[in-house]
């Protein structure tokens, strides 16, 4: 998997220019929840490594347009490194003795519940054995619940300021996440995707029956199970980035 290949243009957020590695640009969208379907409306081969952010509101998000060069079937594996380096970002940022975990396959959480969600998308008619002219993946938080009511009401998720995140800029989470990406990728490129797979697996929230999981070098899980066939029972990548299981279509927004 390559990793995106942009000259730095400066981006606003909040009033001033992103500082992003030399290989990425960012350009700024409206809402939180449109910066996905912004960077798959403009998203091409030459685009790689632009990032579309809209930072305000009560769910911000990001997207970042990918290049890959090897068939969907294994290049969608570029969600693994995109969720290992958002876990960075976010842990990099947050209030000490607090981790950030995965619930397979994509959603996020802190303090053991659900702060946002990411997601990957790629053109509409391409097989599983086509190289896709483009990925994007992209990440939406939980900034605040206010508008949900009492929080005594959604228990299983939270957010940026009831966990006491001090980010004034938000801007410098996607900063964190670029670099981390680019050291994601050259984990992937340098020691094998297993390496990759094993962060992403470090992340994960244990299985409720306790038993070990890892990702294998499918990017599928596997959670071992006597009664399975092999050892092991196989949750497909593929299938579970179908459809986001922490987005509510209905508004758009993650589910509380």
């Amino acid at each position: 998997m390559r990793d995106a290949t942009m000259t730095n243009h400066a981006a606003m957020s909040q009033g001033r220019a992103l500082d992003l590695p030399p290989r990425f640009s960012a350009i700024a969208a409206g809402a939180g929840p449109g910066a996905h379907a912004e960077a798959c409306r403009l998203a091409s081969p030459e685009a790689a490594g632009t990032i579309v952010h809209g930072l305000d509101g009560d769910c911000p998000a990001f997207a970042v347009v990918l290049a890959p060069d090897e068939p969907l079937a294994s290049a969608r594996r570029a969600f693994l490194a995109g969720m290992v380096a958002f876990g960075e970002a976010l842990g990099a940022h947050a209030p000490p003795e607090r981790a950030v975990r995965f619930a397979w396959p994509d959603a996020i959480l802190f303090n053991e519940a659900r702060i946002g969600g990411a997601r990957l998308a790629w053109p509409e008619h391409c097989a599983e054995d086509e190289t896709p002219a483009w990925l994007v993946f992209s990440v939406t938080l939980i900034a605040s619940k206010r508008w949900a009511g009492d929080p005594g009401l959604t228990p299983e998720t939270t957010s940026l300021e009831e966990e006491g995140f001090e980010i004034g800029d938000r801007g410098v989470l996607v900063e964190s996440f670029a670099r981390y990406l680019m050291r994601a990728f050259e984990t992937w490129n340098g020691q094998g995707f297993e390496a990759l797979a094993q962060l992403f697996s470090d992340h994960l929230v244990p299985a409720l029956s306790g038993a070990p999981q890892r990702v294998d070098v499918t990017g599928d899980l596997l959670t071992e199970d006597a009664a399975e066939p092999g050892g092991a029972r196989r949750d497909s990548l593929a299938a579970g980035l179908a459809a986001p299981t922490w987005l509510d279509p209905a508004t758009g927004r993650p589910r509380l």
